[in-house]
């Protein structure tokens, strides 16, 4: 392993640093601990394949600074758990955000805190004043959350549309309907990267997702065209197929509105939702509406095995939550998604 620094706890628990992109081994045993737990952890969800893990750890969403931390036990050195520790440094420079990973037969046993203090170390000694995290509501991670003191925030609500269940018909009408709103716009698409000429473009779309509900103290994002590169490079190293449908208004040419989603070639019955937006002046005319139909037609031929897609809003989200029940999504479980444990508390 590649150690950058590492400590020992008691117990024999030896926790170090490593960079993902250089040590595989280290990665896998990481990725080991997340698919162990994932049954426990987000029973509802597909378990992430090695490739969507590793550039998902490596890159982060938008190439964000991040640690990545192994523990290792005293019996062969197997191992045992992790954390990643992400280090936001354009927005929300007073917060680090955490996941931890266990393996089910260690868990239970103190590691857990032992990691949330390492992690809690390493937050104070980057300056950072907040530790953030999200859970699966009644999850272990949930109560575990809770019995650390963390503050919950904000509420998302998870939705998988049965593409299979679509009666027939249905996306017809939906986009009849959204078309008749949308006079003087048109649609687009691409596979793939976002193409050179539409970076500025869809860099504002990003931007107005910071109209979105937020957890308490939470700074929105701020994006240009390097931030949409990076966005792509972890899209890339993590394998997926990737599907971008946008709206654009015909007498500006501006794209007004955008839908992205990807597919991991190892889980292809599986859809990942990503972005969907409607920038400002735009807004009232389905356009929403419009990209995601539009995007299900898309995927029937591009990706004719799929069967599930899973998305979340936030509990207020209504006009998003409505065009998605419009569709057919349906609820399956619920995240806290903005814990917050201010280091004063594990002082």
């Amino acid at each position: 392993m590649a150690i950058l620094g590492h400590s020992m706890f008691p117990g024999g628990v030896l926790i170090e640093c490593f960079d993902p992109a250089g040590d595989v081994a280290a990665l896998g045993a990481l990725y080991d601990a997340y698919a162990l737990g994932a049954p426990l952890d987000d029973p509802v969800g597909p378990v992430m394949s090695r490739e969507m893990f590793g550039g998902w750890v490596i890159h982060g969403w938008t190439g964000v600074p991040r640690e990545t931390w192994l523990a290792s036990g005293d019996s062969g050195g197997a191992t045992i758990g992790g954390y990643l520790l992400e280090l936001p440094d354009r927005e929300n420079q007073d917060q680090a955000s955490l996941v931890i990973w266990i393996a089910p037969p260690q868990r239970r046993a103190g590691l857990g805190r032992a990691l949330l203090g390492h992690a809690a170390e390493r937050t104070r000694a980057l300056g950072r004043r907040v530790l953030s995290g999200e859970t699966r509501d009644g999850s272990p991670g949930d109560a575990f959350a809770r019995s650390a003191g963390a503050l919950p925030g904000l509420t998302e609500v998870r939705r998988i549309l049965d593409v299979a269940a679509i009666p027939t018909g249905h996306l017809a009408k939906l986009r009849a309907a959204a078309e008749a709103a949308a006079a003087g716009y048109s649609l687009l698409s691409w596979d793939g990267p976002t193409p050179a000429t539409l970076l500025e473009q869809v860099a504002v779309l990003n931007e107005t997702m910071g109209d979105a509900p937020r957890g308490p103290g939470e700074e929105a994002q701020t994006w240009d065209a390097a931030r949409v590169r990076r966005a792509d490079e972890r899209v890339a190293a993590q394998g997926l197929r990737y599907y971008s449908v946008a709206a654009r208004h015909d007498a500006t040419g501006a794209i007004a509105g955008l839908t992205q989603l990807g597919v991991d070639p190892a889980e292809p019955e599986w859809g990942h939702q990503e972005l969907t937006v409607v920038t400002r002046p735009h807004r009232g005319h389905r356009l929403g509406l419009l990209v995601k139909v539009a995007m299900l037609e898309r995927l029937a031929q591009r990706e004719p095995q799929l069967r599930w897609i899973i998305t979340g809003n936030a509990e207020t989200n209504r006009h998003m939550i409505s065009i998605n029940e419009t569709i057919g999504y349906r609820v399956v479980d619920r995240w806290t998604t903005s814990w917050r444990l201010p280091m004063v508390s594990l002082a």
